[in-house]
């Protein structure tokens, strides 16, 4: 190793590469990050030589010295899953670098594959558990429980209240303006320009059938913001809230602004809270798809039902909403495959009917379960 912590060349071309993955692919900021984690490991590990010199030695150096690799906070070896994240964001870099007129005759495809873990460690790496997440009586106990005296506990009952009806993402809850909901419609535009939306879509939701007494909590906060405080179309939905100095000089709350939180984090420290008080388990926010997609799991709905709720969640495709949040438990699964039988499918049937049709039977049986 050359003992120095960077190379200016490397970093040209990283910054060059991160630039595109977040423009050209439209990645988030988050994920920029975490290509830029990986990169760097590269670039530690070789003792920042020039990203032209990479070949067979490094690769396979590399990979086991990833193996090795214990984490700072339990002192364990890297999960599978994060070693096969970190080889593929390096090998997409080296891959695009390849391309490049500088790079095309000093970096070989063929190289880059050593770089790629075996077929058993693929498969573990891509396996998943349970997913664990709160059900529908799950998140009715906890908002029971919420108080809502002050402003503060009223705003953070009806943003559970809002993300339960809609299944949105935290980060475009937090960046909601007064303007962006009609409880009279039951209804949220989540209009990229103003709001922080996944790719930047703009995303129609409109509130699920939860219980009018859901709907309620939001209909009285907004009633709240418009008319007990004064806040227009372009105030936060869920402002911060204000910290000041109290009597003896020691910040404290002291109710509202009027401006948006600066990331979602307050949001889960509502819902660690909220599941809390109840003896429940902390859940992501994130999760409450999984929820709402086995609630629709129950309803009377029809392919175009289920299609409907996947727009609602931002996916224009309902593949994308089953094959992320539409998992089913050994019991539904067993309980689906035995009606499977009274419902034959004639041999004629096209793909897409297919799909469709297995759709449509499926979300009916469920809602039978």
């Amino acid at each position: 190793m050359n003992g120095t912590k960077s190379n200016p060349k490397n970093d040209r071309v990283k910054r060059e590469y991160l630039i595109w993955r977040k423009e050209a692919w439209r990645r988030s900021p988050a994920t920029v990050e975490q290509i830029r984690h990986a990169i760097d490991r590269l670039e530690a590990y070789t003792g920042y030589k020039d990203f032209g010199t990479f070949n067979k030695d490094q690769a396979l150096g590399f990979k086991h010295a990833l193996v090795e690799v214990r984490t700072d906070r339990t002192g364990r070896p890297l999960s599978i899953s994060t070693v096969h994240h970190i080889l593929q964001a390096i090998r997409d870099f080296l891959a695009w670098l390849s391309a490049q007129p500088a790079y095309r005759r000093r970096i070989k495809p063929s190289e880059i594959a050593y770089l790629n873990l075996t077929l058993g460690e693929e498969r573990q790496a891509k396996a998943c558990g349970p997913k664990h997440y709160a059900s529908l009586e799950d998140y009715r106990t906890a908002l029971k429980a919420m108080p809502a005296i002050l402003e503060t506990e009223r705003r953070d009952r009806a943003l559970v209240a809002l993300i339960l009806l809609t299944g949105m993402r935290d980060a475009a809850v937090i960046s909601l303006k007064l303007r962006h909901i009609s409880i009279a419609k039951r209804y949220v535009f989540q209009d990229p320009r103003l709001v922080d939306t996944k790719f930047k879509k703009p995303i129609h939701s409109f509130f699920l059938p939860i219980g009018d007494d859901i709907v309620e909590i939001v209909r009285d906060w907004v009633g709240f913001l418009a008319n007990d405080r004064g806040f227009g179309p372009d105030d936060a939905l869920f402002p911060k809230t204000l910290v000041r100095p109290d009597a003896s000089q020691n910040f404290a709350a002291a109710g509202l602004g009027r401006h948006h939180w600066a990331d979602a984090k307050p949001v889960r420290e509502i819902f660690k809270t909220a599941f809390g008080r109840v003896g429940l388990p902390y859940v992501r926010p994130h999760t409450v798809r999984d929820t709402l997609t086995q609630f629709v799991y129950e309803l009377d709905s029809s392919a175009k039902g289920f299609k409907a709720f996947s727009l609602n969640l931002g996916h224009d495709k309902p593949l994308t909403t089953f094959n992320n949040y539409g998992h089913l438990t050994v019991e539904q699964q067993g309980e689906a495959i035995n009606c499977l039988g009274q419902h034959p499918l004639t041999a004629r049937t096209s793909e897409a009917d297919l799909v469709e049709s297995i759709a449509e039977r499926v979300v009916a049986k469920l809602t039978r379960i």
